[in-house]
């Protein structure tokens, strides 16, 4: 059992959060604000998978643009106290592919809070750990404020006046108004709400992993509610987390750090953890060896960056096959990498280029077959589920057709809807038909049986091939990111020595 995690957060004004920073930050973009008239510049991009913007039908088209809808936002709201959007952030199993996590969000995005009328800024985001666990997530920046019918922002409350026995307003004790209470014009803020979205996407990863044959349950209830007796970690916040970072010590983390030394001794993990360890060590220290021997370009930077790192790093924006990988971590053991090079008897980097020119041509043929299977496959599915709907009116249909007098109409008129529908009907499964085609539901299906055979056959093949390009993209992005590390190594040490030799020369009073 994987339990959920989860945050929600509201970005407050008064805390001197800006909606645009928050939208800066997830996107991993720079923005500009209207209100404080500041630029914003994410720290960080590399762990940037997907990000996407979801409005509700009543939204402007403008608010497709980021900085438009959040700036929107600031400038609708005149408070200092002023709650500006609702933040969530939640992981996700780390077995997805891209692709798989950005479909099922975006669908989880939409169901949940689009539908409600929110307009919501999301984006996934794959990071790795000091310790080199990946951590798939996601982060969903959401509106307070509804949006009336014409698209402008509508009030988060409303007064309610207290009526007498007549329906009149009454007066407040000092005559100057009426009494009243507030209300909110949505039921976003109901704490229920947010244990309903956890519920949501708990239900929704576990359906996910049962269709990809993923094991383990996901729990969306605290061990509080479950009777299980574990303490949880704190929330580090933007402060305690940059202090973290640089390896300063903090009150929380080391409030985290003590709760996890209990945590640990509780499911008796720390064994386990020495024992990966010194695993990640025996196999780094073992590419090392290896690529010393044989004089392999690229196995001699694998064992360096092995060396330096433990694992190699994942090209996340930029890995066109990586997105259709699950298992990434396997991507970065430099032991695989290693041995994927060898398998291919790759000597350099210019042999590498060469490798992935012809792979590529192989995984467009593939590519091709299978989309045009796959284009085939929906068609068919299509027509399938159209002719379940036709068949029945048009039986009714051909049923009236051959009764004449009072028979006629008192079958007409015991299958009226079915013979009102039957015209639509029959319009809607002609339209699917092709020139000359004619209705084949027999056929249709065992089409439909043997195209999915033939893909069947064909995705251990494409697989592979993908894997093959994965791991390509993979080597070639350490490289390049080995090359850019060394320059700014080479810049710093030059750095250093002007301004040595700078004080050098400078005379002594």
């Amino acid at each position: 059992m994987k339990h959920l995690s989860t945050r929600f957060s509201i970005v407050k004004r008064s805390m001197g959060h800006s909606a645009v920073d928050k939208a800066s930050y997830i996107s991993r973009s720079v923005l500009h604000s209207e209100y404080d008239g500041m630029d914003y510049r994410p720290k960080y991009h590399e762990d940037l998978v997907h990000s996407e913007i979801s409005l509700p039908e009543n939204a402007p088209e403008k608010y497709k643009d980021r900085e438009t809808l959040w700036n929107s936002v600031e400038l609708a709201e005149k408070g200092k106290k002023a709650q500006l959007a609702r933040m969530l952030k939640a992981s996700l199993p780390n077995e997805w592919t891209y692709e798989m996590a950005v479909e099922t969000v975006r669908d989880y995005v939409d169901r949940n809070f689009v539908s409600q009328g929110m307009c919501a800024d999301w984006a996934v985001h794959d990071s790795v750990n000091a310790e080199g666990q990946r951590n798939l997530h996601i982060h969903v920046l959401l509106t307070m404020r509804p949006l009336t019918q014409d698209g402008k922002w509508g009030a988060k409350q409303r007064k309610v006046y207290t009526l007498d026995e007549n329906g009149n307003k009454i007066r407040s004790w000092n005559g100057k108004g009426y009494k009243c209470t507030t209300e909110f014009t949505t039921d976003w803020n109901d704490r229920k709400k947010g244990k309903q979205w956890r519920k949501d996407l708990a239900d929704t990863i576990n359906t996910v992993n049962e269709r990809l044959g993923i094991g383990g349950h996901w729990e969306y209830r605290s061990f509080k509610e479950l009777g299980i007796e574990r303490e949880l970690t704190v929330h580090l916040g933007s402060g305690a987390g940059a202090l973290e970072r640089k390896g300063m010590h903090s009150d929380r983390g080391n409030i985290n750090r003590k709760i996890m030394e209990q945590n640990s001794y509780l499911e008796n993990a720390e064994n386990e953890y020495k024992e990966a360890v010194k695993k990640v060590d025996k196999l780094r220290n073992a590419v090392s060896v290896e690529a010393t021997e044989n004089k392999n370009e690229i196995l001699e930077l694998i064992g360096r960056i092995a060396g330096e790192k433990g694992r190699l790093v994942l090209p996340v924006v930029s890995g066109k096959h990586l997105r259709r990988i699950r298992n990434r971590e396997a991507l970065q053991s430099h032991e695989k990498a290693a041995a994927f090079i060898k398998a291919g008897k790759i000597g350099s980097f210019e042999m590498l280029a060469q490798f992935m020119a012809g792979k590529e041509q192989e995984w467009q043929e593939l590519d091709e077959k299978w989309k045009a299977l796959s284009d085939r496959l929906e068609r068919l599915e299509g027509m399938l589920k159209m002719y379940a709907e036709y068949e029945p009116c048009w039986k009714v249909y051909s049923g009236s057709m051959e009764l004449k007098g009072f028979a006629k109409l008192k079958y007409d008129r015991q299958h009226k809807a079915d013979l009102e529908r039957f015209p639509e009907v029959k319009r809607r499964m002609e339209a699917l038909l092709e020139k000359g085609e004619k209705l084949a539901p027999q056929k249709w299906r065992a089409e439909i049986k043997s195209i999915k055979k033939d893909m069947e056959s064909l995705h251990p093949e494409r697989a592979r091939t993908a894997t093959e390009l994965a791991y390509a993209e993979v080597v070639g992005y350490n490289k390049s990111n080995f090359d850019r590390e060394e320059a700014n190594r080479a810049r710093q040490r030059q750095r250093q020595a002007d301004r040595t030799k700078k004080r050098g020369q400078e005379p002594s009073l």
